[in-house]
């Protein structure tokens, strides 16, 4: 559950993939997120937003939220 709860706080968080963050960023930046967004479910919620509004962008930043995670 932490690993889906930390893709969609990347996802919600302002680096940006040609950043080409260190592990130590994408931690900061996922509790950034998590602030900023009000919690997992406000991360979520613009998860969400952002596929209604912008799927195909947000397809290819969730691969790459998922993709860095597992890195």
């Amino acid at each position: 559950m932490t690993t889906i709860i930390d893709a969609e706080a990347l996802f919600a968080s302002v680096l940006q993939p040609s950043d080409l963050p260190t592990p130590e960023q994408v931690r900061a930046a996922i509790a950034g997120a998590l602030l900023t967004c009000g919690g997992a479910d406000g991360c979520a919620a613009r998860l969400a937003a952002e596929f209604g509004e912008h799927p195909e962008i947000a397809v290819l930043r969730m691969q790459w939220a998922i993709q860095t995670l597992a890195a």
